[in-house]
């Protein structure tokens, strides 16, 4: 549970310390006071979207600190392990932080700096929070499904159903994806045929363009070539006149000879001879065999020219390289082989929705079996709840609206009916609720499905417009039974609400250095009885009105409280603390 918020220059607050305990909390004050700031400042601490504005004027940053105890929730403690979050003696501290200048929004768990999605994931695991505008968002279909999904346990059929239609959806797509590439292969037949033939007639193989134009250039330049041969062997081997290089190398072994028999210190000079007479050999024999290649031949330098500009024309018509054409052939005879086996393709792909059709409506058969269980379930919990709300004469129909085939949220559209007077018909929440008794439909949903929300804290931000009276006391006791399951924080401007809280915090404006702010304080006792006189529309010291606020507070006593929380009791004559009141602590 939210043991503590602390908050501190956001908006009109400058600085406060929330203290709340187990049971129901109810947060009160003069309209325009501060309370749904309080909920505001709540909803960034667990990821809501930050803004400069948030910034109380004057003030560097807004600061949002909560303490929350969650060593008796096992399931939380597990959820937090998965994400790598350490508890300290089951306490858990979440902080969030605005910059006032630039929006720069920071924040921490534990100490530890987090992302805001990781600290918006372990909020949506503390804190629920419902408002006014949850209530119409009751009338949307999606969140009447969602209900009665959760309320039937209905998750796990839920995302079989889910699972199945993306499946079918898959196969449908491909059904498409073949027809459309089938079609247009048809469309492009001939096309095809003339670019798959023109390219496989044209035998081409990869660096093919590169050798040819190697080839070209030396068919080009035969006759210079084959000059520049004859010019190295004349020089290398001689002529029948003169000797060449290679012999007159050789002649002068004779002389080395003779300098090392006299000086062996000349030995080196021998290895050196040797080496630049086997270099010069094999520099003949190299050039003598590169010239039997140099052949001036008009007719092959023809045949590798058209190969060359046969190559040149592809290129520019397909791509830029051979390899690119080759690509291009490759995909021609593949779309044309596709007109060849699309038809024991789409057999296989029709086989495949056929399998993922027969998948869905088995998987939506099983959720729809249970949404009607569920239904007729929730219905009847719902309308056991509508007397003790006002409404004796209530009641609720969930209605399975079958669909022409399942979707990917079942065979059917869900939405809640309800009659919530005599002789009328059940009808849609959206025709027949006013906003007062659309709170209280969800108000019993809430009650009802607090037993399977996990999350610890629910909080309810002015649930009870347009409500008041005695129905202002039946919603009072049904948010006490609520906090028997959940720690429950309810913003409110109802004395009856007021009354059956186990802990009255109250919120008051006024003003600081010239600044407006906002603080509270947790009334107990007489200044508690002066609290709900106040909200009673009469004279706060009145006698009529002190009494008619003991007698509402004295009934909370003998609701019904099964919250195991303490009850506030109210005294004749409470000896107040500080003025009957206990302040928040300023940071």
């Amino acid at each position: 549970m939210l043991s503590e918020l602390r908050i501190k220059n956001f908006a009109i607050i400058e600085s406060v310390a929330l203290p709340l305990g187990p049971g129901l909390n109810v947060l009160t004050g003069e309209t325009g006071a501060g309370k749904s700031i309080i909920v505001g400042a709540l909803g960034l601490l667990v990821g809501e979207r930050a803004s400069t504005d948030l910034v109380r004027t004057g003030a560097d940053k807004a600061t949002v600190e909560g303490v929350f105890d969650v060593s008796q929730v096992p399931s939380l403690s597990a959820a937090l392990d998965e994400r790598g979050i350490e508890t300290e003696d089951g306490v858990l501290v979440l902080k969030r932080e605005v910059a006032a200048a630039g929006g720069r929004a920071r924040a921490w768990i534990n100490g530890s700096p987090v992302t805001a999605a990781l600290l918006a994931d372990i909020g949506r695991l503390l804190v629920n929070v419902h408002g006014q505008h949850e209530a119409q968002a009751l009338l949307d279909p999606e969140a009447q499904r969602g209900i009665l999904d959760l309320f039937g346990g209905a998750a796990d059929e839920s995302a079989r159903v889910s699972s199945a239609y993306a499946e079918l959806a898959a196969a449908r797509a491909a059904v498409r994806q073949l027809a459309d590439r089938r079609d247009e292969a048809h469309k492009r037949a001939d096309y095809l045929q003339h670019v798959a033939k023109e390219i496989g007639a044209a035998r081409l193989v990869e660096g093919e363009d590169l050798r040819l134009e190697e080839e070209a250039r030396k068919l080009t330049h035969a006759e210079e070539l084959r000059g520049l041969v004859g010019e190295l062997s004349t020089v290398l081997d001689g002529t029948d006149d003169d000797e060449g290089a290679v012999r007159r190398v050789a002649h002068l072994q004779r002389a080395l000879a003779t300098l090392q028999r006299i000086d062996a210190s000349a030995s080196r000079m021998q290895e050196l001879h040797d080496a630049a007479y086997y270099a010069l050999e094999e520099l003949s024999r190299e050039a003598a065999s590169y010239g039997g290649t140099v052949e001036h031949d008009p007719a092959r330098l023809e045949e590798v020219e058209r190969r060359r500009d046969l190559i040149f024309r592809l290129t520019k018509k397909y791509g830029g390289s051979i390899a690119a054409v080759m690509e291009t052939g490759r995909e021609a005879q593949a779309e044309l082989d596709l007109l060849d086996t699309a038809s024991l393709d789409m057999r296989a792909l029709e086989q495949r929705v056929d399998a993922a059709v027969a998948s869905l409506a088995a998987a939506a058969a099983v959720l729809t079996k249970k949404r009607r269980a569920a239904g007729k379930a929730l219905s009847s919990d719902v309308e056991a709840m509508f007397p003790e709300l006002g409404m004796p004469d209530g009641r609720m129909l969930v209605e399975l609206s079958p669909r022409a085939e399942p979707a990917a949220t079942g065979a059917e559209d869900v939405e809640f009916r309800v009659a919530l007077n005599v002789g009328h018909d059940a009808r849609a929440l959206s025709r027949v609720a006013s906003g007062g008794e659309l709170a209280r439909v969800m108000l019993a949903l809430k009650a009802i499905l607090a037993r399977l929300d996990q999350v610890p804290t629910l909080i309810f931000d002015e649930v009870d417009a347009g409500i008041g009276g005695k129905v202002g006391l039946m919603v009072g006791d049904a948010m006490r039974r609520v906090a028997s399951h959940h720690q429950v924080f309810a913003i409110s401007h109802l004395p009856q609400i007021a009354a059956r809280a186990h802990h009255h915090i109250v919120v008051s404006k006024g003003a600081r250095g010239g600044v407006t702010t906002a603080d509270i304080a947790v009334v107990e006792g007489d200044t508690r009885v002066r609290e709900v006189a106040r909200m009673l529309g009469g004279d706060a010291d009145s006698s009529v009105s002190r009494e008619h606020a003991k007698e509402l507070l004295a009934t909370a006593s003998v609701s019904g409280d099964r919250t195991g929380a303490r009850t506030s009791e109210v005294e004749s004559d409470p000896a107040p603390r500080r003025g009957g009141s206990r302040p928040s602590r300023s940071r």
